[in-house]
């Protein structure tokens, strides 16, 4: 759980700083959910700009950054490095989703940027790993999705959020905190109003 946990705080982090994008969620919210009741599992693959925000917060903040070791069966050649055979290989899903060459303004929070493509969450398409890929990906991938979109699509849908003694978001702190799980360094405050009519 402190997976799914971390990753619904980054993209809530990601929102709080960027007011726009959060806005375009709780728009696509209002018109495929209506505000006169909660989001529902059912409702999950019909929000395709949240489904964008969380493609792009785990692009930018993979909660396990150093996918589980795999062994080279043969030796073999990547990208001019010789790999011994039975060495183990960490793959790194942090600078892969950072990687300069792969995607344009790395960097940046850009929703947008997986616009008209299948680029698939899953471990099909290896520019987008956070959960690995093959028989070594992660098992709770689909009860990880379903959590985290529901509760990121029930707290947008529900409440109306700012930032505590009108920091600016480009004051919020974005430090990361390296472990098993990368996690924020420093907790997430943020306020809540109600926004939903129920």
């Amino acid at each position: 759980m402190d997976t799914s946990a971390a990753a619904i705080e980054w993209t809530l982090s990601e929102l709080l700083k960027h007011p726009e994008v959060m806005k375009k969620v709780q728009n696509e919210l209002a018109k495929v959910v209506g505000m006169d009741r909660m989001v529902e599992e059912s409702d999950l693959e019909s929000l395709e700009y949240l489904n964008m925000v969380i493609k792009e917060t785990l692009r930018l903040h993979p909660v396990a950054p150093l996918l589980i070791p795999h062994q080279a069966m043969d030796e073999c050649m990547v990208n001019g490095f010789f790999i011994p055979k039975n060495s183990q290989v960490l793959i790194n899903a942090f600078a892969i989703g950072r990687d300069q060459h792969a995607w344009t303004d790395a960097d940046k929070f850009i929703p947008e940027r997986f616009a008209g493509t299948n680029i698939d969450i899953r471990g099909h398409d290896f520019q987008l790993i956070p959960f690995g890929s093959g028989r070594r990906s992660c098992p709770g991938i689909q009860l990880g999705l379903i959590v985290v979109r529901l509760l990121v699509a029930q707290l947008m849908h529900c409440f109306h959020w700012k930032l505590p003694s009108d920091m600016l978001p480009s004051e919020l702190d974005m430090t990361e905190e390296f472990g098993i799980v990368v996690s924020r360094a420093n907790l997430l405050y943020a306020l809540p109003s109600l926004r939903l009519h129920k």
